[in-house]
């Protein structure tokens, strides 16, 4: 079933068009990854599924049910991120503000989703400790719990794995791989790691300030873009 549509999408800033020729669907259960260089539209397209940016031109539209305010939403860590005063536990049940909706304060079903996505990402142990303590996967671990309370259908992934050294960097893609595949949630993750985009998702959106491929991962490691950013590449 497919749940987004972007067709023919292009955006700009202060009239100038940075991001064009946007035309890709989602599928429930995809894992999509999208690459490109420094300031290749990647971090405009964000805010645009987020509906935080419209369309200059074209259009982006959910179906089956998704909405933009229940996408769970992984952002880039920034210093101040990571030395936020709070425990494991606050941090994480935060992701149930959407769901909280009027309500002031957190409900017994909010909390048990905190600790379900917390004993899911291994840091149910570390629930009382302060986030600023943690090392930087166990803060992204964390944070994915976090955004898993936001959702039951889609993550939004945007840069994850930026900074960590490669045993733990392994250990989160298998837990991203995990909840896309034994949860059925959709992924949709933002990377530099073209390589290990390949590795693991079933699609590839490739973008230069322009959709420059879109298609199956395997598709795009016979492209000649597939070609020339990894050199050939294998997807089990």
């Amino acid at each position: 079933m497919t749940i987004l549509v972007c067709r023919d999408a292009s955006f700009s800033y202060d009239g100038n068009t940075v991001l064009s020729g946007l035309s890709f669907t989602i599928d429930s259960g995809d894992y999509l990854c999208i690459v490109g260089e420094n300031g290749s539209g990647k971090s405009t397209l964000i805010k645009g599924l987020l509906r935080l940016k419209v369309p200059q031109s074209g259009s982006i539209t959910m179906s089956g049910g998704l909405k933009a305010s229940e996408i769970g939403y992984l952002p880039q860590q920034t210093k101040v991120q990571k030395d936020f005063p709070a425990s494991c536990f606050e941090v994480v049940l935060s992701g149930r503000v959407a769901q909280r909706g009027l309500r002031p304060f957190y409900s017994k079903a909010d909390r048990a989703a905190a600790r379900e996505n917390l004993e899911r990402m291994g840091m149910w142990d570390w629930r009382n400790h302060c986030f600023r303590e943690l090392s930087g996967g166990q803060q992204q671990r964390v944070l994915l719990a976090r955004a898993l309370c936001a959702t039951k259908k889609m993550l939004l992934l945007d840069e994850p794995v930026a900074g960590l050294d490669p045993v733990v960097t392994q250990e989160l893609y298998r837990q991203i791989e995990e909840i896309n595949r034994k949860m059925g949630i959709t992924v949709v993750m933002v990377s530099h790691d073209v390589r290990g985009a390949a590795s693991y998702a079933n699609k590839i959106l490739h973008l230069g300030n322009e959709q420059l491929f879109f298609g199956t991962t395997e598709e795009y490691c016979a492209s000649d873009i597939g070609k020339r950013f990894l050199g050939g590449c294998r997807h089990d």
